[in-house]
């Protein structure tokens, strides 16, 4: 490997560590049921909280639906992000184990 291509890999890998720190500290917003529930997720994929509206708790089943669907709707946007993030870095070519 020539200097040049160090460097280059070196370069790479400082900005790889820049995004995983930005997704860290980024958060998004999933929702369900025209917001009735709310989740707020890290762009690492850990969630940070869930607020439900007092009005959904008579319904269980519906409220277990929604839950779900709020922490999915979280789980995609993450994903998004990363993928963006991830994007800018790589060019759009797809590096194997850079994915998440």
């Amino acid at each position: 490997m020539n200097r040049n291509m160090m460097r280059q890999a070196q370069k790479l890998q400082a900005e790889l560590q820049k995004v995983q720190e930005e997704l860290e500290s980024s958060t998004v917003e999933g929702s369900a049921g025209g917001g009735v529930i709310k989740v707020i997720m890290t762009g690492k994929q850990t969630i940070e909280s869930i607020t439900i509206d007092p009005e959904t708790v008579d319904d269980i089943e519906l409220l277990q639906d929604l839950v779900v669907a709020a922490v999915n709707d979280a789980f995609n946007k993450t994903q998004e992000l990363a993928a963006t993030k991830m994007g800018a870095i790589t060019g759009g070519m797809n590096i194997p184990g850079l994915g998440f």
